[in-house]
């Protein structure tokens, strides 16, 4: 079956746009293509740094025939009514439609015989609309505009498209570009017409001049030869996926070359050397397996075929990022000039937010902070207030200014050069930690404690003035704030009254001020909880069942709450488990109904010398002893035997429910056995909410 093949040509497109421009051309082709009634076998995009293309194959040439049917007025209908629906029906007369019968009378139904258009002419139609509203996070607009030309946004100046279906041109216009069945090659080595009407053709034309069409293929070029490049000289790629993808986006013959610098800048920490290479000049780094630590190589990549092997080419690169490693070699040695202490009145200088101060004020309130939890993590309150107050002073270094992403890594390195202690010096890098999804907590007691506090304060703080996350938005992270607070606590079983760390936070007024009529901090960290629970795989019943209980706020003691939620979906997981929630709920039914009659009496008023049946005699003794057992195990946060201890009333539950009517018909027998069921759901009620339980 014939295929479509469009090509949208422009000037460099910003690589980290690419990939997603990609994904909404093919989703805008393939919607456009299923709404004209196709079904294509596969709709395909790609992009590199000039075009933007995409294939559409198994598409018949034109579309089928069909019949549509559209119901009118009902007969006698007022005159406008009818008018009105012969307009939307296309038709001139109402004797062109039927009349037809249902349960409320007769109606007019139009009958429409709809030929199927060309493909061809189809995409003709729909291309100028994808091209014309097409989003780019970013466009420009250029040219004369006029009623016809000028009007058109695109991310860079559109200069040609191409456009064929089956071996034919596609025509139309789009702002004064005319399609066509020309593209070209490499602007620098093949900037040449190329006419093409199949993709086939084109992908190996566009190959043969210097064009790598497809974005995957590019990547896995340029990190083969970069790692072949690295191992004929007995070293390794520092692999980074982000400027992998971001290079591939910027060449479209990408060719891997090899560099040095002088050796005399390895004396800068490696964070310093990636830096400036990566964020800058778009180098690879290159590691001394030997060492672990970088070498004077690195690999850049070019958009072209040298004719002099790179020569010159190389030693430009060299000299550019020799000017920037000069730079870096500067800002490091100012910097150790001033210790960290010092700086704190730097940061004394610089706003953290209108309301809450300045940076060196949420110094000191983490300090004070981290002191107070270092004795719950195991840490030196001296170096968790320490490490706390100059976390933040490597904000106001000169490198920190050039590379902002080598915050709180330039302040180990000045604290280790400084003299600090390794605690402190490592809880600076740390205290960030964890960054994103796949960073790790941070797992040094001082490192844990500063961590905690610089997010608590965070949360607090922006609490205190009111700037909760709303639904549409969260402009100072601190939904991410929350999920670190809990990482952290979770990762590292930390034992923490949330609640009392955060009476304890103190505003630039000296008081905090939670906004009564808006959440507290600790019910934001408590819903940011469950969502965490939910995505490691905890089923959301069993997560209220822990959250539903009355005597304490379960995000107050995460880890306490996750043991106990762990417990519970263990215990869930037996029979026993099942068994005791399934006695739970004909218990809390039983009450429920009993309760519409009229007050319940309390489990306290159970009177044991009025039982008559042995099985309820026996569910009395065996509650009493589960309650015993289960209130030690709880004392002791034994959360599986505390369950364990209720699962041993599984049997004589079975007993009381097979063979006692709780409903007697004496009163006081109903109200002891009414009693005893109160009992049940209080015991259980301990260890869970058993009535938040489906199934």
């Amino acid at each position: 079956m014939p295929d479509l093949l469009l090509e949208l040509l422009s000037e460099e497109i910003p690589a980290r746009m690419q990939k997603r421009a990609a994904v909404n051309l093919e989703k805008s082709v393939n919607s456009a293509l299923l709404d004209a009634g196709f079904m294509p076998e596969a709709v395909k995009a790609f992009a590199g740094p000039r075009r933007l293309t995409v294939v559409a194959t198994g598409l018949p040439a034109r579309q089928a025939d069909r019949r549509e049917e559209k119901k009118g007025p009902r007969v006698g209908a007022p005159d406008k009514a009818i008018e009105g629906f012969l307009r939307a029906a296309g038709l001139t007369s109402i004797d062109e439609c039927e009349v037809r019968e249902d349960k409320k009378g007769s109606f007019y139904v139009a009958v429409l015989d709809r030929k199927g258009r060309s493909t061809c002419d189809l995409v003709a139609d729909f291309v100028p609309e994808i091209v014309r509203t097409f989003a780019w996070p970013k466009s420009m607009r250029w040219g004369a505009a006029s009623a016809d030309e000028g009007a058109l946004k695109w991310v860079r100046p559109l200069t040609s498209i191409l456009c064929t279906f089956d071996g034919d041109i596609v025509p139309f216009h789009v702002d004064g570009i005319a399609s066509g069945d020309i593209t070209r090659g490499h602007r620098f080595m093949a900037n040449d017409d190329i006419q093409v009407r199949s993709f086939d053709a084109y992908r190996e034309k566009l190959q043969n001049a210097k064009v790598v069409l497809d974005g995957a293929a590019r990547r896995e070029m340029i990190l083969n030869d970069a790692q072949t490049l690295c191992t004929a000289q007995g070293l390794e790629l520092v692999e980074d996926e982000g400027l992998l993808n971001e290079v591939a986006g910027l060449a479209e013959w990408p060719v891997a070359m090899i560099g040095s610098f002088d050796e005399k800048f390895l004396t800068l920490p490696d964070e310093v050397l990636i830096a400036s290479m990566r964020g800058h000049q778009k180098y690879f780094s290159v590691r001394d397996p030997k060492t672990q630590r970088l070498a004077n190589r690195f690999i850049f990549i070019a958009n072209l075929d040298a004719p002099d092997g790179g020569s010159a080419m190389r030693t430009g690169y060299e000299r550019v990022l020799t000017a920037r490693l000069s730079d870096g070699w500067y800002l490091y040695a100012q910097d150790l000039k001033t210790p960290l202490g010092d700086r704190i009145a730097d940061l004394d200088r610089v706003a953290f937010f209108e309301g809450l101060g300045t940076l060196g004020d949420k110094a000191r309130r983490i300090s004070a902070l981290a002191s107070k939890i270092a004795a719950n993590v195991g840490a030196s309150p001296q170096e968790a207030e320490r490490a706390a107050l100059l976390s933040k002073a490597d904000l106001v270094t000169g490198m920190v200014y050039e590379f902002p992403e080598l915050q709180g890594v330039m302040g180990r390195y000045y604290a280790q050069e400084q003299g600090e202690p390794a605690p402190v010096a490592d809880a600076i890098r740390d205290h960030y930690k964890p960054v994103g999804q796949d960073d790790a907590p941070p797992a040094a007691p001082v490192s844990i404690a500063v961590a905690l506090a610089d997010k608590i304060d965070t949360l607090a703080a922006f609490f205190s003035i009111g700037k909760r996350p709303t639904g549409s938005g969260d402009p100072f992270a601190l939904r991410r704030a929350a999920l670190g607070v809990i990482r952290t606590i979770t990762g590292n079983d930390v034992r923490l009254s949330l609640a009392e760390i955060l009476s304890s936070f103190a505003g630039p007024d000296g008081r905090h001020d939670f906004r009564s009529g808006e959440n507290h901090p600790l019910d934001f960290i408590g819903e940011r909880f469950k969502v965490f629970l939910r995505d490691q795989g905890s089923p959301h019943d069993a997560i209220e069942a822990v959250f539903s209980l009355p005597d304490a706020n379960p995000a107050d003691d995460l880890v306490g709450s996750l043991r106990r939620l762990q417990a519970l979906e263990g215990f869930l997981a037996t029979d026993d488990g099942t068994n005791l929630v399934a006695a739970y709920k004909r218990a809390a039914n039983i009450l429920k109904a009993e309760e519409k009659k009229g007050d319940l009496p309390s489990a306290d008023e159970i009177d044991a010398s009025a039982f008559v049946d042995a099985a309820e005699k026996s569910l009395f003794a065996a509650l009493e002893e589960a309650e015993v057992q289960s209130e030690k195990a709880l004392g002791e946060e034994n959360f599986a035997a505390a369950m364990s201890a209720l699962a041993a009333l599984r049997g004589s539950l079975d007993a009381f429910f097979e063979g006692v009517t709780v409903n007697a018909d004496d009163p006081a027998l109903r109200a002891n056995r009414l009693a005893l069921l109160g009992r049940l759901l209080r015991a259980t009620g301990a260890v869970a909410d058993l009535s938040k339980l489906e199934g």
